[in-house]
């Protein structure tokens, strides 16, 4: 059964199930039940191509006893860890289990699916990263002793492999075709039941500011995604996968209809990097810029927010040497519209280092078109400049320039601004707020984004950064927690 016709079959159902709704109480004709019967066999031919492909993950690691487990509410990774949760297992096993040794072998569990007949498999990085043996059920009770291929943390994208001939695939789409309210069903082993499947719709696309890992581009759907599910497909109705399951909203652990996969097409880049060279190689812009606001974009007559702001040209980046200024706003790419930071730093890393592209920029305005030279990110140099403040702080911050001065009705205090507070952070609620001047970070004097991001490193041990900060002439020591 080919795409439109599925299609046309999920019309009816829908049909079918407005009309039954609206419509005076009556018998089901024979040609209504028919278009459900139909319908209902479309899902079933997909489901029966599709599922030969997913594979049951099966993990296990060593741990040391107090070792905590996955992530906490409310964006969880469906941790393969974590089975039950720390709560169940407090209630049920206390005084029930023998003492733990020091050592021991934990195991846990997740999907994937075959993307070659020779044995590749897509998966999450967080489903397999940090196991040390993966064994691969497939659909026909075979089980295979897995390699981990590579993974990337920054994505959660992992490849494993298993020695297979003529092995069932799944063909993959393409996630940027995909549209919002599309029909997708989401395949895996929840809670170890194996070959689920669940359907929904795509709720939204383009979901960067999750939080969940650093490179976001997320597919929303309300398909129900369960702990087991990750690194399953998450399919159209031409039995393609469009996107990895990944995570799920939740204040329970259970999927409340809110879940996340990665696009296929980032998934996609991934892999090829990951089979061929064993890592992934991302580019570097080399500039520190946050989302365009109203205000600032309402100052240079723009009718747009959809642009990001230069903040701060790093020196001897690939952008200082192509002209890029502070004070430029960003808005396009290769021609294409730039929707704010996450979508930005997704672009630039996705090009390959050596590439040149062009930047659509706003400036004294006019537009200028700059060709910029990428460079190669690494650990140690700074990409497009969001730094891991919107995840461990809850706000952003940037150079006190006079035009940020004159905004705030700043003086001549050294240091830099808040930009933007989350108001669920903590640095919400102790009171820091945009406008806010930071003049130090764990004591030490700081005077732009730069030296701010440096002094944040000293906190990746200890997650405490000790704050001191100046409001209307006054300044005060606050203390906040890097989550």
């Amino acid at each position: 059964m080919n795409g439109k016709m599925m299609r046309s079959g999920i019309c009816l159902l829908v049909f079918s199930i407005l009309f039954f709704t609206l419509a005076p109480t009556r018998p089901a004709s024979a040609s209504e039940l028919e278009a459900l019967r139909q319908t209902s066999k479309a899902f079933s031919a997909v489901a029966k191509n599709a599922v030969p492909a997913v594979v049951f993950v099966k993990v296990e690691k060593t741990i040391e006893t107090g070792s905590t487990g996955a992530p906490g509410a409310p964006f969880q990774y469906n941790d393969p860890f974590d089975f039950f949760g720390d709560e169940f297992s407090e209630r049920f096993f206390r005084g029930r289990r023998p003492r733990q040794p020091r050592e021991y072998r934990q195991t846990g569990q997740g999907s994937g699916f075959i993307i070659s007949d020779d044995g590749y498999i897509l998966t999450n990085n967080h489903v397999v990263g940090e196991a040390d043996t993966i064994t691969v059920k497939t659909h026909d009770g075979r089980e295979f002793s897995a390699e981990l291929v590579g993974t990337d943390e920054k994505s959660d994208v992992a490849v494993i492999k298993i020695d297979g001939e003529n092995l069932p695939t799944m063909p993959l789409g393409d996630s940027d075709s995909l549209e919002t309210g599309e029909w997708v069903i989401a395949i895996g082993n929840p809670f170890g039941l194996a070959e689920t499947l669940t359907f929904g719709i795509v709720s939204a696309k383009g979901r960067s500011a999750v939080g969940i890992a650093d490179y976001e581009d997320f597919i929303q759907t309300d398909a129900a995604i369960n702990p087991g599910n990750s690194g399953g497909p998450l399919i159209n109705l031409d039995g393609e996968a469009i996107g990895i399951n990944t995570a799920i909203f939740s204040r329970t652990g259970g999927s409340v209809g809110i879940g996340f996969a990665i696009p296929i097409n980032m998934a996609k880049s991934i892999k090829d990097q990951l089979v061929n060279e064993g890592k992934v190689t991302r580019g570097q812009l080399g500039v520190l810029i946050s989302d365009l606001t109203n205000d600032v974009a309402e100052y240079f007559g723009l009718d747009s927010t959809r642009a990001v702001m230069v903040n701060q040209v790093l020196d001897g980046s690939p952008a200082q040497r192509a002209g890029l200024q502070a004070g430029d706003v960003i808005l396009k790419i290769d021609g294409r519209d730039v929707n704010g930071m996450g979508q930005l730093r997704n672009s630039i890393a996705s090009v390959a280092p050596g590439t040149t592209i062009n930047l659509l920029v706003y400036r004294e305005g006019k537009e200028k078109t700059l060709p910029v030279r990428i460079g190669e990110l690494t650990d140690t140099s700074l990409q497009v400049g969001v730094s891991q403040l919107p995840k461990t702080l809850g706000l952003t911050v940037q150079d006190l320039t006079e035009e940020t001065r004159r905004r705030y009705g700043l003086g001549r205090a050294q240091g830099v601004v808040v930009s933007s507070v989350s108001q669920d952070s903590e640095a919400f609620r102790k009171g820091i707020r945009p406008g806010t001047i930071i003049l130090s970070v764990n004591q030490k004097e700081i005077r732009s984004v730069e030296e701010f991001n440096k002094a944040l490193q000293e906190s990746a041990e200890s997650k405490k950064v000790l704050l001191h900060i100046s409001e209307q002439g006054y300044s005060r020591f606050v203390a906040l927690t890097l989550e």
